[in-house]
């Protein structure tokens, strides 16, 4: 089967646009074809009707063209998940839109595995675009001029946007590996720990490394979710304090979901759950005043955590692995959780650590292969980083 470059957007407002970008893509030698994601009727030639992609919606097109824009522009998103991830033959996607068009079409690219060409030629591509990024590799384009009809500037944009989702499409390349990939996650205060982990696996296994800042879990659990990890080494899980305390850096409510669903084999640890994450000083909530704060450079304030939010992570973290079917291993580090939960340093609160370690094995059901272990050292010690090493071991074993 040939493989297509689609052209994603609102025939009935920007159907000059998406014919120019068809245009040029064909001249570089590919099949190129208009998706029209349009809710209201219009006389404009596409490749593939926005009745088409609506009927990949559970509820059918019905559903799709309901005479409310917000409903309808919603409902068809859905739809256009569902289209496009039901497509063998996608060499790339190009987007064009304003912020409407922006969001219509961004799902449909993340859902997407990571790896297939994504361009998303925007009038938001300039600012905030995290929330239609996500953890995937969209190429946002800021399209200058608005998407409202052809001009010197959009002409300029939308064919050097062409141009560009025709040359990744052509020279996509997958690397060939012997090894396996594993996902590890890591922050500044878990960095010993994982650079451990990585070099002692690293002669068996591409060790793929994630920031733990929120959007880093995310694109990991992402990367399991496509079938590209034979294992996660998910020794910082902080990101869970900054979604139930506010921070800057939150995972989302499906942290662990691609673990569950896949049953890919899993080590977790606790690293940096002493931490909630916020901006420069003055931007800490006033409804955390008087609580222990550490300056961890002038943008990033870090917050520790208390019993009662230990214990509540505990849970939460807990509950999650509980759905996990796959073999799963929790190891706790005793002695600390991050380079500032040991001995001696700002952090080190041993209290507030058991009130965490009690929530979890109080919380984890525990079969044969879901298990918790204490181990008497601080995460970034090496017996740790040891321990980490050989439960990996064992789980892939059991696969």
């Amino acid at each position: 089967m040939s493989r297509c470059v689609y052209i994603a957007g609102t025939a009935d407002t920007k159907g000059d646009e998406l014919s120019y970008i068809r245009d040029i893509v064909a001249t570089e030698g590919l099949v190129a074809q208009i998706v029209d994601l349009s809710t209201s009727p219009h006389a404009m030639s596409v490749d593939i009707a926005a009745a088409d992609v609506a009927g990949h919606h559970p509820g059918g097109p019905s559903a799709v063209f309901t005479g409310d824009r917000g409903s309808a522009v919603s409902a068809m998103a859905d739809a256009f998940v569902r289209f496009i991830t039901k497509r063998d033959d996608v060499a790339g996607l190009i987007g064009i839109g304003g912020s409407g068009g922006t969001a219509l079409i961004a799902p449909g690219m993340r859902a997407l595995p990571i790896g297939t060409p994504k361009l998303m030629v925007s009038t938001v591509a300039s600012g905030q675009v995290a929330g239609y990024v996500g953890p995937s590799d969209i190429c946002m384009m800021y399209s200058v001029t608005d998407l409202a009809g052809l001009n010197r500037i959009s002409r300029t944009i939308l064919a050097n946007a062409a141009r560009a989702i025709a040359g990744m499409a052509k020279s996509v390349i997958f690397h060939e590996e012997d090894r396996a990939a594993i996902g590890l996650t890591m922050f500044g205060v878990t960095t010993r720990c994982v650079s451990q982990v990585v070099t002692g696996l690293s002669s068996g296994y591409d060790c793929l490394v994630f920031h733990a800042t929120g959007t880093g879990g995310q694109s990991m659990e992402k990367l399991a979710d496509s079938g590209l990890l034979c294992g996660v080494i998910d020794v910082t899980t902080t990101e869970v304090c900054d979604l139930l305390m506010g921070g800057i850096f939150p995972a989302s409510d499906d942290r662990f979901g691609a673990i569950a669903r896949t049953g890919v084999p899993y080590v977790g640890s606790c690293g940096a759950l002493d931490m909630i994450n916020f901006g420069p000083q003055n931007t800490v909530p006033d409804h955390y005043a008087g609580r222990q704060l550490y300056r961890h450079n002038p943008q990033v304030t870090l917050m520790r955590t208390t019993r009662e939010e230990n214990a509540r992570m505990g849970i939460w973290i807990g509950e999650r692995l509980n759905r996990c079917n796959g073999p799963v291993r929790l190891l706790i580090p005793e002695k600390g959780v991050s380079a500032l939960d040991v001995l001696g340093q700002p952090f080190h609160d041993p209290e507030a650590d058991a009130a965490l370690f009690d929530a979890i094995e109080n919380t984890v059901v525990v079969t044969p292969h879901r298990r918790v272990q204490r181990l008497p050292y601080a995460i970034n010690d090496p017996e740790f980083a040891a321990a980490l090493i050989h439960h990996f071991h064992e789980v892939v074993k059991e696969v």
